[in-house]
Order: C-alpha cells, then sequence, then structure tokens
C-alpha cells in the first residue's frame, strides 16, 4: 500500500462516528496512530503494541480481529435496529461507509505497515496471519439475527450477575449444567421449560417462583434451562437478595435488548419487616414482564410464602394485624406460577445417583452403589438430588 493511502486510511479511522468506540480498542488504536505517523515513518512502539495485543487476543489474524470486534460492538445504529427503531437514512449511510473503511484496514498485510522504511521495514515487522472477511455482509448477517446473538457483552455470553455498583457483568464460568444431567421432576421441569419458551417467542411470560426443600434441584433447573435456550436468545441474570432495589434500573437498560432475560433470585426469603420485601412486592405488583415483554423473574425458595414467620408475629398491638399477616403470606401469590419440588423419596434418591454415576464413569454400581448411597443419605439425614451429587463426587474423589 503506498503511503498516500495509508496515511488516508489514519484520516479515516479519525473519522469514524457509528464505529467510535473501536477507536479505544488496543488493536485499532495502535494501529491507527501508527498510520497518523506513517508521513514521519511511522510509530514502532504503536504497530508492536497493536500487534502484542492482537497476538494476546488468541484471534491470529487482523482479519477477524477486527471483525469480531465490529460484530461485538454496541452502537447507536445496533441498539437501533434491535429495538426495531427506524434508522436515520444519514447513519445508514455512515455504517456502510464506516464498514468500508474498517474492511480497507482488515485486509492490511504487515508488509503494508513499512512506511518508509526507516522505522519499520519488511524484515523487522512483527507479522500475523492473514485472512479475507466480508465486514458489510457479515455485519448484515448479525443484525439479522440480532434477537438470537445480541450484542456486546449479550453476545459473548449468557449468564449474567450484578456488581457492588448495581451495574450487569457477564460471569466467565457459568455452572455448565443442561437439561439431560437432571433426573426426574420431568413436570416441573417442563412447566418452566414451556414459560421460558413463551417469553423467546414474545409471548405472555409468568413469573416464576420455585419452592422446595433445599437440594432438590430448583436453582439446577433454572441454570439447566438457560443453558439450554441461550443459542435461542435467552440470558440469564442473577439478582441477590439485597439488590432488588437495583431491578428496576436493570429493566430500564434491558427494555430495549432484543435479548429475553430471565432476572434469577435465588434463596429468597425475607422477614416481615425487611426492606427488600417491600421492593419485591412493589416489582411484582407493578407486572414485570408487561412492563419489560423480553423479561421475567424466576426466584427459588425453601419456604412457600417466603417470609419467616414466628408466633409472636401473630400478636402485638397492630390493629389490622390480620391484613398484616395476608400481605405477608401472600407475596408468593404475586407470581403467575408456582412450582413446587419435593424431597424425593428413596427410589428417585437412586434413581438420581445411578445417572450421576453412569455420566461420572464411577466403577461401583448396582446394589453396592445402593448401599452406599443409602448410608451417605441417612449420616446426612436426608435424600437430596444435592446430596447425589455430592455422594457422586465423593466416589469420584476416591477413584472408586
Amino acid at each position: 500500500m503506498t503511503l498516500d493511502r495509508l496515511v488516508a486510511l489514519g484520516r479515516d479511522l479519525a473519522s469514524l462516528a457509528v464505529f467510535r468506540a473501536l477507536l479505544d480498542d488496543p488493536v485499532v488504536d495502535g494501529l491507527r496512530r501508527h498510520l497518523d505517523a506513517a508521513a514521519r515513518g511511522g510509530d514502532v512502539d504503536a504497530y508492536a503494541g497493536a500487534v502484542a495485543a492482537l497476538y494476546a487476543s488468541g484471534k491470529g489474524s487482523l482479519a477477524r480481529y477486527v471483525r469480531d470486534a465490529v460484530l461485538e460492538d454496541e452502537n447507536p445504529y445496533l441498539l437501533r435496529r434491535g429495538a426495531g427503531e427506524e434508522v436515520p437514512p444519514s447513519m445508514e449511510a455512515s455504517v456502510t461507509r464506516e464498514l468500508a473503511v474498517l474492511g480497507r484496514l482488515a485486509e492490511l498485510a504487515p508488509d503494508d505497515f513499512a512506511c518508509s522504511g526507516d522505522l519499520l521495514d519488511a524484515d523487522r515487522i512483527p507479522g500475523y496471519e492473514l485472512e479475507r472477511v466480508d465486514l458489510e455482509a457479515d455485519y448484515a448477517a448479525r443484525i439479522a439475527e440480532v434477537g438470537v446473538r445480541g450484542y456486546g457483552i449479550y453476545a459473548r455470553h449468557h449468564v449474567f450477575d450484578v456488581d457492588g455498583e448495581g451495574r450487569i457483568r457477564p460471569v466467565r464460568y457459568p455452572d455448565p449444567i443442561r437439561l439431560s444431567d437432571l433426573v426426574d421432576y420431568e413436570r416441573e421441569r417442563a412447566q418452566i421449560l414451556e414459560n421460558t419458551e413463551a417469553l423467546l417467542k414474545g409471548l405472555p411470560a409468568a413469573n416464576i417462583l420455585l419452592t422446595g426443600d433445599a437440594g432438590t434441584g430448583k436453582s439446577s433447573t433454572v441454570k439447566a434451562v438457560a443453558n439450554e435456550l441461550a443459542d435461542r436468545g435467552l440470558r440469564i441474570l442473577e439478582v441477590r437478595k439485597e439488590q432488588l432495589h437495583e431491578i428496576p434500573g436493570i429493566l430500564d437498560a434491558l427494555t430495549r435488548n432484543p435479548l429475553k432475560f430471565v432476572i434469577f433470585i435465588d434463596d429468597l426469603s425475607f422477614s416481615a419487616n425487611d426492606d427488600d420485601f417491600a421492593a419485591l412486592k412493589a416489582i411484582l405488583e407493578g407486572s414485570v414482564s408487561s412492563k419489560s415483554d423480553n423479561v421475567a423473574i424466576y426466584a427459588t425458595s425453601n419456604r412457600r410464602h417466603l417470609v419467616r414467620e414466628r408466633f409472636s408475629d401473630r400478636e402485638g398491638d397492630d390493629i389490622h394485624r390480620n391484613d398484616t399477616m395476608q400481605e405477608i403470606i401472600s407475596l408468593s401469590d404475586r407470581f403467575g406460577l408456582r412450582i413446587s419440588f419435593s424431597r424425593p423419596d428413596k427410589e428417585t434418591y437412586l434413581r438420581i445417583v445411578r445417572k450421576l454415576a453412569a455420566d461420572a464413569g464411577v466403577a461401583v454400581a448396582g446394589e453396592e452403589l445402593d448401599l452406599l448411597a443409602e448410608r451417605f443419605a441417612t449420616r446426612r439425614g436426608s435424600r437430596s438430588a444435592r446430596g447425589a451429587r455430592q455422594f457422586v463426587d465423593s466416589l469420584v474423589a476416591k477413584g472408586e
């Protein structure tokens, strides 16, 4: 590439508007700074830093790196298209022009950056793999499937939580459990799956409360459903009880997102005068699903009524004590769908153990496995799906 064309490409990169955020990318920024200095022989440090960042990304080629950066960029154009809003012709024109500019950058070979030969020459230039991409076609395909692929962090991850500042962040190593890993509770899983598929189709979906004994698989079922439907545009966002007041702001952030979200609250319970109780009550009474068609709330609890109630709470000087108690007890009624997970009986527990043991390649089998599993449950004082998993894990750890 001639020096004049390198200088022109540097100017064109500086004029990015829709994809402006890419100028802060370490690879794009380093190459742009090198191009800006092309007339003076280039900027060795900027170029080498860009290639170092390219190496660190594991992408291998500049073309693939630029393509992925473009496809994952969360910009005003993508937000409008994702929300189904009209895009001004001027913005459409800018997208077309800027994709062409970024395409020219992606096509550059290492030798093309040897500006004048004074500071960079072909023998000393750090190299990278060459690859051809069609940014305009790839971007059009991404826009067409934005409803299932998403954009930004939502394209790269499908499980999220909330940090201490109320910001949504990805969970980089989520629980990989699948529906095929679960045993029994078919009816309960089918209800959750059916409701979640309705959410994905844009149909009315209920907020769900999953109740039952600890370790019966409530949380695992929600996570398995999220993993199963991630490729169809489902994302799961876990919110802790003390973060319930963040949900209104979270809903504002997710409403225009083309993907569907399950806000997951695990192990939910309250005391009667808990401020978080009032926050959840207000959210559920506001019919979250009707306000945000792409969001449903799934919560698990070991308590059917969610609120820890003491006998002393039934007394006191509240004139309308009955009304107060009814308000506390009826919180669970504000979930459109309530599903109960009962503690497994002996045969169900052993079926779970056998399935997990077979999947883990445990050598112990038959009556011996059943006997050991029952002893394990007896020592713990109960049978549960969680206990079955812990028992099998103990066998694997022993090499049995």
